[in-house]
């Protein structure tokens, strides 16, 4: 949907923003209870140093995790929040963009006095200015052994009873599988703060949508029959519902339904020509593997 669409859209429903955006505002984010007590935990891990992991299957809420911890720990006073963009890097770019988080120059020929550069900093900061830097990787799964264990190197000192630098490690459940190789074992060890995402319960996901909807001004836009038909329709999977919804959204400003419900839901994913249309993309994009079973009044999984 183009910009213009997009306003008409947001005038139409009386809307701040789309509620079903991947963009959300932060303030938009809904944190559950779980994620609540895992940053309360991280709010104490990130004075003292060390790994912290954030895993889950995909649309689960993880890069929304990361999001909402980024925005919580960068509000603390002392406590400095750096992003790793390229997760795949291997320790020459590692060091290269690690210079750049923390404003250093590194060279990446010479490793020693990057690392030495990088741990000098962040002693300083520690012992003069009580900055605790922290550092996010969204996408962990696809990080290089070696540079994960550099990581681990870098960021502990005095025989491991001081750790100058915080690392949350964020990723699927492939992460699992690269923390249990050989050389990452010490790295798992030192995991002290996890939080574990799983498919998300009905009542939380009606809380969820509930919530973003009254945030973005219009709590009414969807009727309560149309809320736990999604619900009940996303396998408890966060993305998807929200995917849902960005589709019924963009029915009814077509239509101009002024309020969405399950009329609408009927024509939008129960209609011969949708599922027709599903199907073949579905299709397309598994062709050659094996396909998951799937719904055959909606076509979500």
């Amino acid at each position: 949907m183009n910009a213009m669409n997009r306003r008409k859209l947001l005038a139409l429903y009386n809307l701040k923003w789309d509620p079903f955006a991947q963009e959300l505002p932060t303030e938009a984010l809904i944190p559950t209870r779980q994620f609540e007590h895992f940053a309360w935990r991280m709010e104490q891990l990130v004075f003292q140093g060390g790994f912290a992991k954030i895993q889950g299957l995909p649309g689960t809420g993880k890069s929304v995790a990361l999001r909402m911890l980024s925005d919580r720990l960068g509000n603390l006073r002392d406590v400095a929040v750096g992003v790793l963009t390229r997760p795949q890097s291997k320790v020459p770019d590692l060091y290269r963009e690690m210079g750049e988080i923390f404003g250093v120059k590194l060279s990446a020929s010479n490793r020693w006095g990057g690392f030495k550069m990088l741990r000098d900093k962040w002693r300083a900061h520690v012992e003069t200015t009580l900055v605790r830097p922290t550092l996010l990787i969204d996408e962990a799964q696809q990080m290089n052994p070696d540079s994960l264990s550099e990581l681990r190197l870098l960021q502990s000192a005095n025989f491991d009873s001081v750790s100058y630098l915080t690392v949350v490690i964020c990723g699927d459940e492939r992460l699992s599988q690269l923390l249990a190789h050989p050389e990452l074992l010490p790295v798992a060890n030192r995991i002290r703060v996890r939080l574990n995402l799983e498919h998300t319960s009905s009542s939380e996901l009606l809380n969820i949508l509930e919530n973003v909807l009254e945030k973005a001004g219009n709590r009414n836009l969807l009727t309560r029959e149309l809320a736990e038909t999604m619900v009940d329709h996303s396998g408890g999977n966060i993305r998807t519902l929200m995917i849902m919804g960005s589709e019924l959204l963009e029915a009814a400003a077509r239509k101009e339904v002024t309020r969405l419900d399950e009329k609408l839901y009927l024509e939008v994913f129960q209609s011969p020509q949708v599922s027709a249309e599903r199907e073949r993309k579905a299709g397309r994009e598994t062709k050659g593997a094996e396909r998951r079973p799937r719904r055959a009044d909606t076509g979500f999984v």
